[in-house]
């Protein structure tokens, strides 16, 4: 049994060296922080168009007929709503914490 067209799903990488900061407020750390925030969800962004690309590659070939296992579609259909899962998740976070801040007196 082949299974060479079944495509693992890609790591996402580092977000980054939580354990090494050091709590000092340095211009440099915070640029890279906020670089480090945008990169996170636009790897999640990016992560769900693909996922989404894929599946709909995948049910078109499906309708032609062009595509002969056709299990591979539900899969590409779970990997994407996993993504999609994701990035809602992280922006209700985001959220929740920018919430919390609002409430934080001065």
């Amino acid at each position: 049994m082949e299974t060479d067209f079944i495509s693992p799903m890609q790591i996402w990488g580092d977000i980054g060296n939580i354990n090494g900061f050091s709590g000092q407020k340095e211009k440099t750390q915070s640029n890279e922080s906020l670089s480090l925030f945008g990169d996170v969800f636009r790897t999640a962004i990016n992560q769900v168009k693909d996922t989404q690309a894929d599946v709909e590659t995948k049910q078109y070939l499906l309708s032609t007929g062009q595509l002969d296992d056709a299990h591979t579609l539900p899969i590409a259909e779970a990997k994407a709503g996993l993504a999609v899962d994701v990035l809602l998740t992280l922006r209700n976070k985001a959220l929740e914490a920018y919430n919390e801040l609002i409430k934080i007196n001065v």
